[in-house]
């Protein structure tokens, strides 16, 4: 990724820090090419502090930190946005945004982290992971194994064994996203056809 840090002529470039899950946009902050690299190093967003000189990671004093899912630049290559997961909240005001909003932990947020997980696993298709096993096994073993959990789902609602239900029903998304990711798709694409029957 090409980044003009000189671009402004002080060596420093806005970063805004989204939320991986709720695309809230957090806070923002200046790097240097050395806060940038040390970004990447660790996986924890690191700033060049203007007032302190120095390089700071967001959260060295806090615990607060933000844990890097992505980086990307704008198209003019001095603009950063790195989404990020935040351990706690973000100002230092004890805020969840530096614009006082606040940005609620929702576990629904998840999927989107799922989904690229099991995206990324079929791009790199590590060996001993059970996920590409599946993309292995090809279409359809995977339409088999999601047909198996959507019967197991049904047995166990039928049952009303709620605790086996939720089980059943998460294996059963589980198995969907890998038939989805594997046919090129992903969730976005059932909630685009979701919304358009909505209209």
């Amino acid at each position: 990724m090409e980044i003009n840090f000189n671009k402004e002529g002080s060596g420093l470039i806005p970063a805004i820090i989204q939320d991986q899950y709720s695309n809230k946009v957090l806070m923002l902050g200046f790097m240097n090419r050395e806060a940038y690299d040390k970004t990447v190093q660790t996986g924890q967003v690191t700033f060049f502090s203007r007032t302190r000189k120095r390089l700071w990671t967001k959260g060295e004093e806090s615990g607060n930190f933000l844990n890097v899912v992505s980086i990307s630049a704008d198209c003019d290559q001095d603009t950063l946005l790195i989404k990020a997961i935040p351990v706690g909240p973000v100002c230092h005001t004890g805020a969840d945004t530096c614009w006082e909003e606040t940005n609620p932990a929702d576990d629904f947020y998840f999927l989107k982290t799922l989904q690229n997980f099991i995206d990324k696993r079929k791009a790199e298709m590590p060996k001993g992971s059970y996920t590409t096993s599946l993309f292995e096994s090809g279409t359809a073993k995977i339409a088999q194994k999601v047909g198996e959990e959507a019967v197991e789902t049904v047995i166990e609602a039928m049952a009303n064994n709620d605790e086996r239900l939720l089980y059943e029903a998460s294996d059963l998304l589980y198995h969907l996203i890998v038939l989805l990711s594997h046919k090129g798709y992903s969730l976005s694409d059932l909630a685009t056809e979701l919304k358009k029957r909505h209209k």
